[in-house]
């Protein structure tokens, strides 16, 4: 069965695993990501990738493979912890998902989480200021993308510790989307 790209805001159920799909029910049109500034494309060529990064001035890339195949356990597990920690960048998150999938975890305004579950062939932008999180599903398995438009950089700025930059992403951000 292959899986499908969803978008839902979350239920509040802390007995299941971060892995787990916590789906409300309620689910989220791509409308509602767009109003928060979360791009979302499904591009089955990578051309398309390569044509909006040109679009959009990504100069570099790299790539990332997340499964207990590759990464012990224990390992694994601490990242998926870090990675879950709710944080904001001071750039865009671009991720291009090649295969497997994962969650995309975004604050609306009313600050509830909405889920983006990604699958191979769909490109998310999340821009900067937006509070996030990721982690993958109980799949455990996902290769993607990262793009950026310069030296390939990864600081997350956790929302419980948000200092001066990380500050001014987020008011930048709120006024992007309330304009």
């Amino acid at each position: 069965m292959t899986s499908k790209t969803e978008f839902y805001y979350m239920d509040d159920d802390v007995t299941q695993p971060f892995t787990a799909p916590h789906n409300s029910g309620k689910a989220t049109p791509v409308e509602e990501l767009l109003k928060l500034g979360v791009l979302y494309y499904q591009f089955p060529e990578l051309e398309q990738v390569n044509k909006l990064a040109e679009q959009r001035h990504y100069k570099n890339r790299d790539h990332i493979e997340l499964s207990k195949e590759k990464i012990p356990e224990d390992v694994l597990n601490e990242k998926l912890k870090i990675f879950y920690k709710e944080h904001l960048h001071e750039d865009e998150e671009i991720r291009y998902i090649v295969d497997g999938e994962g969650y995309f975890d975004v604050r609306d305004l009313q600050d509830r989480w909405i889920r983006c579950k990604v699958v191979a062939n769909d490109l998310l932008i999340l821009p900067e200021g937006i509070y996030h999180r990721f982690t993958l599903t109980d799949k455990f398995y996902v290769k993607a993308i990262r793009l950026f438009q310069d030296e390939p950089k990864w600081i997350a700025i956790n929302r419980d510790a948000l200092d001066k930059d990380g500050e001014i992403a987020r008011q930048q951000y709120l006024a992007s989307v309330s304009a």
